[in-house]
């Protein structure tokens, strides 16, 4: 009797204490919002005047690479007046707090998940001012990550069955089922895919997304001085042999009054090459657009994967589309 007492005893205490646990254990709603979109919370007159200034500067930094200036991100004003309910859902959110110690934080899921909340404090203007600035490198890598991981979410709901790449080129790539592939030279000299999407950007403009995948020997790009213009030139004799245009003898290539730009970066935990640039027909009627290529060292495999991604969309801005390529070659996964 005293033992069934006993046993008794310890499970009301086990389940009190499951009990509590659950009660503790916050309930987070889905996050929203559009892409590369940011809330902003800060009242109306630090909006308007130096702190607001310097969180746009910040914010909305135009993209190298595109031919007309595009802002990184579109910003959305919220009073802290009225920071609550459905707001606080923004997946991505800056948070200004004046009055307070200095203070530079990054928190996830604060109000709904997932979510991304930075929050710049100080006791005066140029304390946040200062912080804001001293952070923008870092503000804008965490909300960009965010966001592609967001991009990369949406793509995976319906995608391509890429066995044909996976099995030539020995990598897993995710792109939509609204992509197919246009042009293919998996041979064992020749592994080439040209990956196509059409869209219709309003009534009377259309245009395409493309990817292109392909590999070349590790030895082909050195480290040194001349690295850009060897990307270029490996690119323009792909656009030569592949992308031709509807003029006969057409052929993309980079377009020679924009200077390319050239960076280091990591993609599938591997060193990677990106650069970024404008295209044009050579040869043919008038059509050019972004570029963004990354030469991926797969030296495991003695190559260099190269992915890139160009848009032709006249007449319309073009910093969604390529950012959606982006997230697409980003999700490479080399075998």
């Amino acid at each position: 009797m005293r033992n069934f007492l006993l046993t008794t005893l310890v499970l009301i205490l086990l389940t009190a204490c499951g009990d509590k646990k659950s009660s503790n254990q916050r309930i987070l709603f889905d996050s929203s919002g559009i892409v590369n979109n940011i809330s902003v919370v800060v009242s109306n007159d630090l909006w308007n005047g130096s702190i607001g200034e310097t969180i746009r500067n910040v914010l909305s930094t135009p993209i190298y690479g595109l031919p007309q200036d595009e802002p990184m991100f579109k910003i959305n004003q919220i009073p802290s007046s009225v920071f609550s309910g459905f707001v606080t859902k923004n997946r991505t959110i800056l948070k200004i707090e004046l009055g307070k110690e200095s203070a530079f934080k990054i928190a996830k899921n604060v109000y709904a998940q997932p979510q991304k909340v930075i929050v710049v404090s100080g006791k005066t203007k140029s304390d946040v001012i200062e912080l804001l600035k001293e952070n923008a490198k870092k503000i804008t890598n965490e909300f960009n990550n965010t966001e592609l991981t967001e991009k990369q979410r949406l793509i995976n709901k319906s995608l391509y069955n890429a066995k044909d790449i996976q099995e030539s080129l020995g990598l897993n790539i995710n792109f939509p089922t609204a992509y197919r592939i246009a042009k293919t030279t998996a041979t064992k000299e020749d592994k080439f895919f040209w990956v196509k999407k059409d869209f219709k950007a309003s009534s009377n403009v259309s245009g395409d997304l493309n990817v292109l995948l392909y590999q070349v020997p590790l030895k082909t790009i050195n480290r040194d001085s001349t690295l850009v213009s060897q990307i270029i030139k490996i690119r323009d004799s792909i656009g030569k042999r592949f992308v031709e245009g509807a003029v006969e003898g057409s052929y993309m290539a980079t377009e020679d009054a924009y200077t390319p730009f050239n960076s280091e970066t990591i993609l599938d935990n591997k060193p990677a090459l990106e650069t970024k640039g404008l295209w044009d027909l050579k040869g043919g009627t008038f059509m050019a657009g972004p570029f963004v290529n990354y030469a991926i060292e797969d030296k495991i495999n003695n190559r260099w994967i190269i992915a890139e991604g160009f848009v032709f969309a006249p007449s319309v801005e073009k910093r969604a589309y390529m950012f959606e390529l982006e997230a697409i070659i980003k999700s490479i996964k080399i075998n």
